[in-house]
């Protein structure tokens, strides 16, 4: 039986297992403690997808030469498969592993200079301690990939030790991802939508889709809580594109001058079918591409960020819109806006939580709305709820306002209804006023 990895020529799970086995035996003969470290490569998919297999093998085997240069003699370094790897340590106490957790962080962040290209990964690390209920090498292994998945949860270049309590989160996790694979496809969610007015009319301009699982047994699931595992497993993307053609059918029956936003992922942009999907689910609705506005975060051009924008300029270039989500939360907001020509961008609703009660929000809005004015961009304020933050932010001059205050997101067939309703009250304000 092969004991060591074609492509890194470290030991594999097969050898871990076999070693870890012997090393246990050692522990539990008073020789120390031993700790597992499950690792596991951030934004490795983006550089197998932007520079090809080539690239990405080279990658795997740099990665390999640094572990195995970083860890002392008696230690074992190990590829498991794909981007993940394991190192089995020796450590007097629980303190001792993470140390070295985060020097190989550190050490694998580093850039790597292969086949004419700078490339920079990160990593992420799960410990486990041997000892209690973790008396075998699978046993050991799994809490050090529970603890990997808070690790991954809790930012990239993170380590995590793993504690008991992660067992029952790891497994309502796991349920969750399967429950997930089941619904695609099986017409489990649906999309609910809710309107972007014109801060000075009160007129409806876009109606933004928004996903909805309804589980079985949980009801509406959040998609705060699904849409993760989706982008964690690549299971949004063929949700993103059930989601886009649905929403696209349902824009074309709606009134000529109000417009469609749908979400998008950094997952699916990466996606190198991504402007196909969107191209053919436009043809399919006969859905005009200016009617279309695709919102993205900061996140989907933080990896791979020139491969991001040349998709983002050609679906520009069709008529589609493109606006930025959550404006002024992320570090590069500001440089984003001088790389990429945005139509339109969304200030977060963290800004406007205390809108019409305290003075501070006001002078960053405002600030926002000069910059939106001042390149030509719409500015929209979300999470508006209460007539005071309403007033506040027209003060400021704003564009557009989404919020509760004119509507809770919609099935699509209350969307109808929902116009109607707010056309009479634009109607009614403009007599008012």
């Amino acid at each position: 039986m092969a004991r060591h990895d074609a492509l890194t020529d470290l030991p594999n799970r097969t050898a871990l297992r076999e070693h870890g086995a012997a090393l246990m035996g050692e522990a539990r003969a008073g020789a120390g403690r031993l700790a597992m470290l499950c690792l596991d490569l951030d934004r490795f998919k983006a550089v197998n997808d932007a520079h090809g297999h080539a690239v990405g093998d080279a990658l795997l085997r740099a990665v390999a030469e640094r572990l195995r240069a970083n860890v002392r003699g008696g230690d074992l370094v190990a590829r498991l498969g794909g981007d993940e790897f394991a190192v089995l340590h020796r450590v007097a106490d629980e303190g001792g592993a993470q140390p070295l957790a985060e020097r190989l962080i550190a050490v694998v962040s580093a850039p790597y200079e292969l086949g004419g290209y700078t490339v920079e990964i990160g990593m992420s690390a799960g410990i486990a301690m041997a000892g209690g209920e973790a008396d075998d090498v699978e046993r050991l292994l799994r809490n050090a990939d529970t603890a990997l998945y808070h690790a991954k949860g809790g930012g990239r270049g993170q380590a995590c030790l793993f504690a008991a309590a992660m067992d029952e989160s790891a497994e309502t996790r796991r349920v969750l991802e399967r429950d997930l694979r089941a619904a695609v496809g099986t017409g489990a969610f649906e999309l609910h939508y809710q309107p972007l007015v014109e801060a000075g009319s009160g007129g409806v301009r876009t109606l933004e889709a928004l996903m909805r699982w309804r589980h079985p047994e949980r009801g509406l699931v959040s998609p705060a809580v699904f849409i993760p595992v989706a982008e964690e497993t690549g299971l949004i993307v063929p949700m993103g594109e059930w989601a886009l053609n649905r929403a696209c059918r349902d824009a074309a029956a709606w009134p000529e001058p109000v417009s469609l936003a749908v979400n998008v992922s950094a997952v699916q942009l990466r996606h190198k079918t991504f402007a196909q999907t969107v191209l053919l689910a436009l043809a399919a609705s006969g859905l005009r591409p200016e009617r279309l506005e695709l919102e993205i975060t900061e996140s989907v051009l933080l990896d791979d960020t020139e491969a991001n924008l040349e998709t983002l300029h050609l679906l520009r270039r069709t008529g589609i819109r493109i606006s930025m989500d959550d404006f002024g939360t992320g570090y590069s907001s500001l440089s984003y806006l001088r790389r990429f020509p945005f139509d339109k961008i969304k200030i977060d609703r963290s800004f406007v939580r205390e809108a019409g009660h305290l003075a501070e929000p006001g002078p960053i809005i405002r600030a926002l709305v000069a910059l939106g004015a001042h390149l030509g961009i719409t500015t929209v304020v979300e999470g508006i709820e209460t007539a005071d933050q309403l007033a506040a932010v027209r003060a400021e001059g704003c564009d557009e306002i989404q919020g509760f205050l004119f509507s809770a997101p919609r099935p699509a067939g209350e969307v109808a209804e929902m116009l109607a309703a707010l056309s009479a009250r634009a109607a009614d304000a403009a007599q008012a006023a």
